[in-house]
């Protein structure tokens, strides 16, 4: 079974807050601090890091 990347994230965040309640903003500044990221000129070194 092919789940899309997508679904099992919004699964597993939603279980994350659902079991372990984080605040809110803790949610969005990870969230906010992930795509920043995602968009930086770190993204390459990160990439490089994780997937060795």
């Amino acid at each position: 079974m092919d789940v899309p990347l997508w679904l099992a994230l919004i699964v597993v965040g939603g279980l994350g807050i659902k079991l372990i309640r984080p605040p809110w903003w803790l949610v969005a500044v990870i969230l906010l601090g992930g795509y920043l990221l995602a968009d930086s000129v770190l993204a390459p070194l990160i990439d490089n890091t994780i997937s060795k």
